[in-house]
């Protein structure tokens, strides 16, 4: 299977390199095509207009709108006013010297005279436009049949008027206004927009297109704007320049500066009233129009907001603003366009290839922000470079590569589980698969079954690895190759937790370690002492194999070993530690180090000394006396039987089995007393008893336990001065109101000796460790008494406890649990 592994996946990369290949060249012609004809129109013009509104700047304050507004008509009645009152405005506004004037008001027609006026309305009007050679006046186009003609002034305003110019605005498919063209004419008579008038009239700007004022003659042929909105406004717009069409030149888009109201407005009537300061249109250019509701030629344009429409007026103070700022929108090329769309596609597909999904897809989050960034930031400086063809190839490139990579990777995944599907399991099943599918199952349908039962297969492999592994008896742990841990037992966690240590999984394993303790001080190699990662060192096999012994903070004897672990290849995967508690066995080696000890020099020493006294004996001139011969034979032999009998009996208060029998413990007691009763009343020491009333009743193994009281007593005598008191109380532990535990019996050891020591307390109950201070007596002994005492009391799940004091004796305190009744 592993053998098999290599060429398939060989075939996979080679497999998802086609396919990478494919849907780059797929994704980068479609994104291609749609940027070489600049985008999709229907997404770039949202997004054009979003783009507008946020590319706010100030308002020129050279530009000042002179407002036909719902107050002005309120005030002089209704539309249209009688033209003498647009003489009387040119007139006050010339007065302020501005730089140029717009009357954004269409007059094709003459107005009758009024019966009260002496003159003619247009004669006052035509009067003060030559007065003022500073007004420029609309003209707009009309549908003649299916001609296009211009809709000029009434003569009169024509001949008065410093200029004429148009007023057309250029609609896109969506209703909206977001370019102009700057010259449109007939017959190669060109006019200039309104706003270039004015701003050509002030000597302020020249265009590529000099010259072009009302009714020069073009002698160089013009540049027109091919477009299907153009044909849809003006039907007779042609390639072409025959007589008799309408052509239009220098199309910009606008650079609005800001929404409805962005620039300075005055009420008409409150110029008209001297309400407005007399330099206020000093230096101005001043736009006069209407701006009233349900009169005003409004249009949608990209930051109309929440209005809707702009005013005609306030679109020309727009173009106006524009060109006095020399601010324009240039369309970008289509090969900036392909290019701007392109490149985002193709680093995005790159990532795909090099990159972790997850990471793909935040870099084709981030490549769709960064193509709406430089789009934004490039219409700012005057380029629009329409981002949509590019967000269209990022939006489809990553679920088409992810669709791609999910069918390779399904198609796979089906394929080994199947292979797996039909490989003899390792651990029993209830259900045996003999490799076969039920008929009439499709490929998804196996594939589906044969992912169940892998996955069953593994969780069943884990189960059985982790109830093996809770089963050993030492505390386990698996690391990968760099020494994490990745698998424990509970064993481990126990351990580990008792020493506050919760968080095991995912531990480097030397630190674990270092938490138990420090590491042997043996050299692993010249100039190189053992240290804890040197567990994971595969140069130190041979001496983990034997195991690292070491004592960790609470005085158990740990021996760690750990072994490598190797995939099918031999590959290095990770490692296995184990920690062994040896402390019973480092006890069992130390008891038998204190045993051989005791064999050398207390047992040899009294048959030493007996072999001695055969030899003294054998030379009359050496020779003892009978009596004091066979006594010093006897009092050797007996010490060599008393050491003896109490190693024997350590060793059976030491074994595994009991014989438990009930018993009223007050018999012990007893029994005790009156063995040890010759040996007090030889040292002329009283041997009380004290027990109170009833039976205590309790198991033990009576032998044992009599023995255990003898020793207390023999202990008691032995370190006592003549003429004291040793009292043996028996008693029950009462018992606290609400508290459950059993009964306890109670049995103490009271005498009046010489007492223990602090310093000799410490070493009470060690093997082979006496007692005693310089000016006590001697006694005869080998350290094992108090030793047998302890584990005899312990075995039977009580507990021995002493309190001394020198000069004032010793008490010692055996608890037992009491049978309940």
């Amino acid at each position: 299977m592993a053998e098999q592994g290599k060429p398939f996946a060989s075939i996979v990369h080679r497999v998802a390199l086609r396919q990478w290949l494919a849907l780059t060249l797929v994704l980068v012609v479609i994104t291609a095509a749609l940027g070489y004809q600049n985008g999709l129109p229907q997404l770039d013009r949202p997004l054009y207009d979003q783009f507008m509104r946020l590319n706010w700047r100030p308002a020129n304050d050279d530009i000042i709108i002179v407002a036909i507004d719902d107050y002005s008509i309120s005030q002089l009645g209704r539309w249209p006013w009688r033209r003498s009152l647009h003489a009387q405005l040119i007139d006050v506004i010339t007065q302020a010297q501005p730089r140029a004037i717009g009357l954004d008001v269409i007059m094709p027609e003459p107005e009758t005279a009024s019966a009260n006026n002496a003159q003619d309305n247009d004669d006052i009007l035509a009067q003060a436009l030559r007065a003022s050679n500073l007004v420029v006046l609309p003209m707009v186009t009309a549908m003649n049949g299916n001609a296009v003609t211009s809709l000029l002034p009434i003569p009169a305003f024509q001949h008065s008027a410093r200029t004429i110019g148009h007023i057309n605005l250029e609609l896109d498919a969506d209703g909206v206004v977001r370019s102009v063209f700057l010259k449109e004419g007939q017959n190669g008579v060109w006019w200039p927009h309104f706003a270039l008038a004015m701003a050509e009239n002030a000597g302020q700007i020249g265009i590529a297109a000099q010259g072009a004022h009302l009714g020069e003659q073009q002698s160089t042929k013009a540049t027109h704007w091919h477009s299907t909105d153009a044909s849809d406004t003006f039907p007779n717009v042609r390639a072409a320049t025959e007589i008799g069409q309408w052509q239009r030149d220098d199309q910009i888009h606008i650079p609005y500066a800001g929404s409805s109201g962005h620039f300075r407005s005055v009420p008409y009537v409150s110029v008209l009233r001297g309400e407005v300061p007399a330099n206020f249109f000093k230096g101005k250019y001043v736009l006069i129009g209407a701006t009233a509701l349900g009169m005003a030629d409004a249009f949608p344009t990209p930051v109309s907001g929440t209005s809707g429409v702009m005013p005609g007026i306030e679109i020309n103070a727009n173009i106006l603003a524009s060109l006095l700022d020399h601010e324009s929108i240039r369309i970008a090329t289509s090969a900036q366009t392909m290019l701007l769309s392109v490149v985002p596609v193709l680093l995005a597909l790159l990532s795909y290839f090099l990159l972790t999904p997850r990471l793909a897809l935040l870099l084709t989050a981030f490549l769709m922000v960064v193509t709406a960034a430089i789009s934004y930031l490039l219409l700012g400086h005057g380029l629009w470079i329409a981002p949509s063809a590019a967000l269209i190839g990022l939006t489809l490139a990553y679920p088409l590569w992810s669709w791609c990579r999910l069918e390779a990777a399904i198609s796979y995944l089906g394929q080994e589980f199947m292979l797996l599907d039909q490989e003899p399991h390792l651990l029993p099943e209830s259900t045996p698969r003999d490799g076969n599918y039920p008929q009439g199952q499709d490929v998804l349908e196996q594939r589906i079954n044969a992912m169940r039962n892998a996955a069953r297969r593994v969780r069943d492999l884990r189960q059985f690895i982790s109830d093996n592994l809770d089963s050993l008896p030492d505390a386990t742990l698996i690391t990968d190759s760099g020494g994490h841990v990745l698998v424990v037992n509970q064993i481990a966690k126990d351990y580990f937790n008792a020493s506050q240590i919760m968080d095991i999984t995912g531990a480097f394993i030397p630190t674990l370690l270092a938490t138990i303790g420090p590491p042997p001080s043996f050299d692993t190699a010249a100039n190189h002492a053992f240290n804890w990662p040197d567990l994971l060192d595969r140069h130190h096999l041979s001496l983990l194999a034997d195991g690292v012994p070491v004592q960790d903070q609470r005085g158990r004897d740990l021996l760690i070993k750990s072994a490598p672990c190797h995939s099918a290849r031999q590959v290095l995967t990770g490692w296995i530690v184990s920690i062994i508690d040896i402390t019973s066995i480092r006890a069992a080696e130390r008891s038998r180090d204190e045993t051989l000890r005791f064999l050398s020099h207390d047992m040899r020493a009294p048959q030493a000394s007996i072999l001695a006294l055969l030899e003294l004996q054998g030379t009359p001139t050496s020779a003892l006396p009978q009596q004091e011969f066979f006594s010093r034979i006897e009092r050797a032999s007996r010490k060599t039987l008393g050491l003896a009998d109490n190693f024997v009996q350590l060793a059976r208060a030491e074994s595994e089995t009991y014989r438990l029998e009930e018993v009223d413990f007050q018999d012990v007691v007893f029994d005790a007393s009156d063995e040890m009763w010759t040996l007090a009343n030889n040292k002329q020491i009283t041997l009380v008893t004290d027990i109170a009333n009833g039976e205590f009743l309790t198991k033990i193994d009576r032998s044992l336990m009599a023995r255990a009281l003898c020793n207390l007593i023999s202990n008691a005598i032995n370190y006592s001065p003549a003429g004291t008191c040793i009292t043996c109380t028996l008693g029950y532990r009462q018992k606290s109101d609400g508290d459950q535990t059993p009964a306890t019996i109670v049995c103490e050891i009271r005498d009046q000796g010489y007492g223990i020591s602090l310093q000799n307390q410490t070493k009470l109950f060690q093997r082979f460790q006496r007692v005693s201070a310089p000016d006590q007596p001697k006694t005869e002994g080998v350290g094992l008494g108090l030793v047998f005492v302890k584990t005899v009391v312990e075995r039977h799940f009580g507990s021995l406890s002493f309190q001394s004091a020198i000069g004032e004796g010793t008490i010692f305190t055996i608890t037992l649990p009491a049978l309940t009744a």
